[in-house]
């Protein structure tokens, strides 16, 4: 497993725990919580593409 790879999924995991802290600090309909979700799925698409090449 590269480090681009590991480094990519640890920041998966933060972003994602941060997402769900946010979510339950607000609503899921919280400015913060919207900008979370998309670093999320950016984070993602960066994943799915370096599994894809």
């Amino acid at each position: 497993m590269s480090s681009s790879y590991r480094g990519l999924v640890e920041e998966i995991e933060i972003q994602r725990n941060n997402m769900i802290r946010l979510a339950s600090e607000t609503s899921l309909s919280n400015q913060k919580v919207i900008e979370a979700s998309k670093k999320l799925d950016s984070l993602l698409n960066q994943y799915y593409l370096l599994l894809a090449q």
